[in-house]
């Protein structure tokens, strides 16, 4: 299930997964343990760091929307023009996340997301976040969508 972590668009400092736990054509559990030397905890908030909501929701989108949308792409649930290439990326379209408690550094975080609907390169998910306690932390609605990047500079030069 790991392998897939290979297929991520991310590199180094916002890389948000660790570990895929499970993952199938209808969701996807995983990971991740905040750092307490990471960057945005210098400045969020000095002598008291909190993890900022954008980092909780970007480590939901990466496990919960990213991960999943890579599988359904390069595991054959493909649609009719919609292909994953290494010039593919997948694309945050929107979001609605409600947040129930803070993440601190050093805590390890679990997102578990249910797809919702894929069609038309578009991907929908349900997804949440429990800390290891089991408590719930954060819940919303992601939505994404398959681009290639070789295509889209291409309509962009020629548009």
């Amino acid at each position: 299930m790991n392998d897939i972590l290979k297929y991520l668009p991310y590199k180094s400092s916002f890389l948000f997964v660790d570990n895929i736990t499970s993952l199938n054509d209808e969701g996807v559990s995983g990971d991740f343990t905040l750092k307490g030397d990471a960057f945005f905890y210098e400045d969020h908030f000095p002598g008291n760091p909190v993890t900022p909501g954008v980092i909780i929701t970007e480590i939901m989108a990466q496990i919960g929307l990213v991960v999943l949308g890579i599988h359904l792409m390069i595991s054959g649930t493909r649609q009719e023009g919609v292909v994953m290439d290494e010039g593919s990326f997948p694309l945050l379209t929107s979001t609605n996340v409600e947040f129930f408690k803070m993440v601190l550094p050093g805590e390890k975080v679990i997102v578990t997301s249910k797809k919702q609907y894929f069609r038309f390169g578009k991907l929908k998910c349900l997804v949440e976040m429990q800390n290891a306690d089991g408590e719930l932390v954060a819940k919303g609605i992601f939505s994404g969508i398959i681009k290639n990047a070789v295509k889209q500079m291409l309509s962009i030069n020629n548009g």
